[in-house]
């Protein structure tokens, strides 16, 4: 009865049916993988956010990278903002989508070394070539918090850091690079600034880190699981349901047989 599944046919269908098997399970495997490290990332960034401030000097020093476990720190900074070297950050958006420019402003600390501060967005009304007009910054020494991040490469963020741009104008926020322009000692990273709040709310400040939906993928993972064990129910249903049918036609075929007439 089951002499069909050695066809051309059923042979297809049953290797398919063991290529998907192992696949799926693999597919279900790396989908763990993926939420192991958003959780993981989901705990970092929950508890930077929840340590205490610190001054940005513990954490951060020229020529040092922003590490995972220093990411999203908040940190404190005492000194005051040289706006004659501010420059913009092209093509970055607010949390209405809306493309415009990050203001990154170089923060003089009362040692003499640099820090860079993100102090927000700003629409572009004037375009992309030309340097837009940007709030000011409070006068004088005063105290800043914020949230430490790393430098920006194109690597990590995706952005081609191009060439040519407009006079005071950048791609990609760089510590080195930066410290090369000012002649300055740069700490590594920059810091995207919470507080004081701006007047008039501009530069709108950066949104919240979000958290990443590391359910979703435990939920693909159980589900691509689910699909490699429906893959063998599936093949024995269908083998069963044409055996059945074989059958069927086999008995039918003999039913006509023994009601034809008799040849006289």
């Amino acid at each position: 009865m089951y002499r069909f599944l050695s066809s051309r046919q059923w042979v297809i269908i049953t290797l398919v049916a063991l290529l998907l098997i192992p696949t799926m399970i693999w597919l279900g495997f790396w989908q763990m993988d993926r939420y192991g490290e958003r959780d993981a990332r989901n705990r970092l960034v929950a508890d930077a956010l929840a340590a205490d401030p610190v001054p940005v000097e513990r954490l951060a020093a020229p020529g040092d990278a922003v590490t995972r476990a220093e990411r999203y720190r908040t940190v404190t900074a005492k000194g005051r903002f040289d706006t004659d070297d501010e420059v913009v950050v092209r093509r970055r958006t607010n949390a209405d989508d809306r493309v415009g420019f990050h203001v990154l402003t170089p923060f003089v600390l009362d040692d003499g070394k640099v820090l860079l501060v993100n102090r927000g967005w700003i629409p572009s009304e004037a375009g992309q070539t030309a340097f837009p007009e940007v709030p000011a910054p409070p006068r004088g020494e005063v105290t800043i918090k914020g949230r430490l991040m790393p430098d920006e490469t194109t690597e990590a963020s995706g952005i081609k850091d191009l060439e040519g741009l407009p006079d005071r104008q950048i791609m990609l926020i760089n510590s080195e690079r930066e410290a090369e322009r000012l002649g300055a000692q740069v700490l590594g990273g920059y810091v995207a600034q919470t507080a004081p709040e701006p007047k008039d709310g501009t530069p709108e400040r950066l949104g919240d880190p979000g958290k990443e939906n590391s359910a979703l993928n435990y939920a693909y993972a159980v589900q691509w699981w689910l699909f490699a064990a429906a893959v063998p129910v599936g093949w024995f249903v269908l083998a069963r349901r044409e055996a059945r049918e074989r059958a069927r036609a086999a008995a039918e075929a003999a039913d006509a047989e023994e009601t034809e007439p008799a040849a006289v």
